[in-house]
């Protein structure tokens, strides 16, 4: 027995295909063969399994856990869950030695996918290539391993409760926040996680419905947050929070209906944590603003731009010892007092913690941030076999023969320069077959001329900018 899959499938951070036409049942067993034979080459034998609440879960779980038994692992199975939530039963537990959480993430209803974690370390790259291969060889581990169940929601809202202890009653019972599920996975432990939290608590669409008849549950659009934004103006909240279909990304905002950015929100946990972790390592993603690096460093911390994806993130925070890193996607990763994998409600929790640590409002908070122009991110198609060599031919020319005007030109993740004007990024998806560009300024005018920069570089490597396309 040997198995081949979609060349689209197996990507860099996670498996992910369209149920039907890239991704199905017989993808999920040998996902599982691959993955538990690894695991028992590694020394280990017991996988958690979770999924989220799109319709064609269930089946890819079934399929799965087939899988991995037949590789002699055992599989405790979570049910449906945010994505947090397997993270949460895999570093918690002694007994657990990797996780598997079945998820289309933020994408459209019809996608789903894998994200996986190996013996306390995130799995990717690599990883995912060698399960091709496996499959392909056929090379796998007989046995027949049990199943169980476990649920864990409770003592999960037990230990998410944690990010408030400490904080006096009267700062927590004042506070009025909205919440927003998207009818997404979270939408469970958001509701048991409400009820036990001083204070007013508003809620949304909780319902879980892998139709997402609301809104697409993705929080870094803005259209996204219209329903959070209604809500907190109609009750008068302090702030709003919204996840995204697999709950392990956030997004906010203020109580006068403003964003808060996934670099913003990191500004005002790193203000709170650096309290605690004096000159520690603040790790932020190539897409970040600049005014989050200049935060980190004026509030005592040392700042680090580190390339884009939640598994490279954590593996850089582990490397580093960083107490709290993010992305501008809206994950966030706190290894202070938790475990370093990004949770969406727990960092819900810490934005409640840290406003009334610090002792200033939500609002205050954002408003309190300088006011720089940037683009949104742009995304535009470039055939897969062009985008990296090209973002190749644009690192090799600005680094070599930057130009007039160029301070700086950083090349962790693609390349992003920084002249008198701001700066801008130019970088490969590993994801999807687009560039991502974004640039900031203090002008409009500034923004102009680091916009043409862009333009200029795309178009002495054959490519211009074109239409935006989606996640």
């Amino acid at each position: 027995m040997s198995h081949q899959f979609h060349s689209t499938v197996l990507r860099e951070y996670d498996i992910r295909g369209i149920i039907g036409e890239t991704l199905g049942a017989d993808d999920a067993r040998a996902i599982g063969r691959s993955f538990g034979t690894m695991l028992r080459e590694a020394g280990g034998k017991t996988v958690a399994v979770g999924y989220d609440g799109r319709v064609s879960s269930p089946m890819l779980e079934h399929a799965l856990s087939e899988g991995l038994t037949a590789s002699g692992c055992d599989v405790v199975k979570i049910g449906m869950s945010a994505t947090p939530m397997l993270y949460y039963a895999e570093a918690s537990s002694e007994q657990i030695d990797g996780g598997i959480q079945i998820t289309g993430s933020h994408n459209p209803a019809n996608y789903n996918g894998f994200k996986m974690v190996f013996q306390g370390r995130p799995f990717f790259g690599k990883d995912i290539l060698a399960i091709g291969e496996m499959a392909a060889a056929g090379r796998w581990a007989d046995g027949n391993g049990e199943v169980s169940e476990s649920d864990i929601l409770g003592e999960y809202v037990e230990r998410l409760l944690e990010a408030v202890t400490g904080i006096e009653g009267e700062a927590l019972a004042d506070l009025k926040v909205g919440w927003d599920a998207g009818n997404g996975a979270a939408g469970p432990a958001l509701e048991a996680l409400a009820a036990r939290l001083p204070g007013e608590h508003h809620l949304l669409f909780t319902d879980v419905d892998g139709h997402f008849p609301n809104h697409h549950p993705d929080p870094t659009v803005e259209a996204n947050l219209a329903d959070l934004r209604a809500l907190v103006a109609e009750k008068n909240l302090d702030f709003g929070v919204a996840f995204d279909g697999d709950g392990d990304r956030i997004g906010a905002i203020d109580g006068s209906g403003r964003v808060i950015w996934g670099d913003q929100l990191l500004m005002i946990y790193a203000e709170d944590v650096l309290k605690t972790h004096a000159n520690a390592t603040i790790i932020a993603d190539v897409k970040a603003s600049r005014a989050l690096f200049d935060h980190v460093a004026a509030h005592g911390g040392q700042p680090l731009m580190w390339k884009t994806g939640h598994s490279l993130i954590k593996s850089k925070m582990k490397e580093t010892g960083s107490p709290l890193a993010g992305e501008m996607s809206g994950h966030v990763f706190f290894a202070d007092t938790y475990y370093g994998f990004d949770d969406a409600l727990y960092a819900g929790l810490r934005l409640i913690a840290a406003s009334a640590r610090l002792g200033k409002s939500v609002t205050e908070l954002r408003g309190a941030m300088p006011d720089m122009l940037n683009t949104p991110e742009m995304r535009f198609q470039v055939d897969e076999v062009r985008k990296f060599p090209a973002m190749a031919e644009i690192s090799e020319r600005m680094t070599t023969n930057p130009g007039p005007g160029v301070e700086e030109v950083n090349a962790t993740d693609g390349v992003r320069v920084n002249t008198a004007d701001g700066w801008w990024l130019l970088r490969a998806s590993n994801t999807q077959d687009v560039l991502v560009a974004r640039a900031e300024s203090d002008t409009e005018e500034g923004l102009e001329r680091l916009i043409a920069q862009i333009d200029e570089q795309l178009a002495l490597s054959g490519l211009e900018r074109g239409e935006s396309v989606g996640h």
